[in-house]
């Protein structure tokens, strides 16, 4: 609601990942260039760590695409996999057939297409998203993983992403041996004071903001205390104030719309000591619905506005003037009390089977390039068709339903289940709905790949 008001093309404070608005301040890109060289250059297992909402899936989306052309990356977001299941993933992406027998084969014919993609004069990268939540035992098939080798280089290089409890994890007897194969730690520190300011404005502009600096210091100061510096907190604080600003047809950030976003966001609201304690906490909510309301009479005065006289008038559509006999008739009836006349419901329209989805993704897949990308949903087991049943009943409310599709795959040697969503022709066009996705579902894990990855 807030674009024109400040003169932006798109939301500057979006939490969703996007790579466009990745922050180079605050050491973030120094970070990523020696990402990019630890990996290109070094054997060990790399690991980033930071707390919830620093910027870690933001520094991983940057690494994808930063990484050199002859490097195939595997992106792993679902943490719950167990030691098996992760074979099967890193199969599955790089395309290798895998026999359904026990887990030490399964490692040996993936060390097969290692082998082959090393000679070819590849690399491949696998990055573990949210790698503090893996059970043990598949921690421990990620140390076997980087067991693979050459006779000169590994043949699998593995980047951990986690947040702090995944050095709590590490510490532990049973995982020493992973821990000392980890050469590279980074940390993720919180910004500070000092690149806050930069930070926002750099945002802003990005969203195509021409102006003069929008946060008084006095704003910038509230908000690295509410924020305590995790960039997904600022850019909460920071969008609803901008919402804030609007709705009072304000075009400058100060105490009071941050005052009012700490409110609005609910979490860890800082006390103004001017101010009674009651004051913060009261009205949470209140911003959104006051910028709503602004919106919607700003449409309404202008909808209500009388045309110039040199304006051209449409003509009356001819459906008004015969709806008007008809509302004279009913007022001139309406003591007559009568039955009104329901018409009947329809029925909802049957849903399409399992098998009829898996039928018409394959027909899409025939006709779509290798070149476009789609949202994964969920991906499980073959024989988990009743999994995948229910979590189409359970999203489908939210979904175009000429978006979903279900494909069964083999390519991995092992039948997999999974739901997609849209067809993008770039890896860019999907992430606007990659965040509404994600908005919309905050406890689902929906990632972006390629039609390639499918065949």
């Amino acid at each position: 609601m807030y674009l024109d008001h400040f003169g932006l093309r798109e939301a500057p404070f979006r939490i969703t990942p996007h790579t466009e608005f990745f922050f180079a301040g605050a050491n973030r890109g120094a970070t990523l260039e020696a990402l990019v060289y630890a990996i290109t250059h070094d054997e060990g297992i790399v690991k980033v760590s930071g707390e919830v909402g620093s910027g870690k899936t933001m520094l991983c989306r940057m690494l994808l695409e930063k990484l050199p052309d002859n490097v195939e990356t595997v992106y792993l977001a679902n943490p719950s996999l167990s030691r098996d299941e992760i074979l099967y993933a890193i199969a599955e992406e790089l395309q290798t057939p895998l026999p359904e027998t026990r887990s030490h084969l399964l490692l040996r014919t993936l060390q097969d297409r290692l082998l082959e993609i090393y000679a070819a004069g590849r690399q491949v990268v696998v990055m573990i998203d949210e790698a503090h939540a893996m059970p043990p035992e598949t921690l421990e098939e990620i140390r076997l993983l980087s067991n693979l080798e050459s006779n000169r280089h590994k043949l699998l290089h593995i980047v951990l992403f986690g947040q702090p409890e995944l050095d709590d994890h590490l510490g532990e007897t049973n995982m020493r041996q992973l821990k000392e194969r980890i050469t590279h730690n980074f940390a993720l520190e919180p910004l500070r004071r000092s690149d806050i300011g930069s930070y926002l404005m750099f945002r802003i502009r990005a969203a195509g903001y021409h102006g003069p600096d929008l946060f008084t210091p006095g704003a910038i100061q509230l908000i690295s205390k509410a924020s305590e510096g995790l960039t997904r907190r600022i850019n909460i604080l920071a969008d609803k104030a901008l919402l804030s600003a609007f709705s009072e047809n304000r075009h400058q950030i100060d105490n009071r719309q941050i005052k009012a976003a700490i409110r609005d966001a609910q979490f860890n609201p800082m006390r103004d000591g001017n101010a009674r304690p009651m004051a913060w906490i009261a009205g949470a909510g209140a911003i959104t619905l006051i910028a709503a309301v602004a919106y919607l009479a700003g449409s309404y005065t202008s909808a209500s506005t009388p045309a110039p006289v040199n304006s051209v008038v449409a003509p009356t559509p001819a459906a008004t003037d015969a709806l008007a006999p008809a509302t004279t008739a009913s007022a001139s009836t309406a003591a007559t009390p009568s039955m009104p006349q329901t018409p009947p419901t329809p029925l909802p329209e049957k849903p399409p089977t399992l098998a009829e989805r898996i039928a018409a993704s394959e027909d899409w897949l025939k006709n779509t390039p290798d070149n476009h990308y789609f949202i994964q949903l969920l991906s499980t087991d073959g024989n988990n068709a009743r999994d995948v049943e229910i979590f189409l009943e359970n999203n489908t409310g939210w979904l175009d339903p000429q978006q979903i599709r279900v494909y069964r795959s083999r390519l991995s040697g092992r039948e997999r289940l999974g739901v997609i969503y849209g067809d993008y022709p770039t890896r860019e066009a999907a992430y606007p709905e990659l965040a509404r996705l994600a908005k919309a579902n905050p406890s689902g894990n929906p990632y972006v790949r390629s039609v390639s990855k499918l065949r």
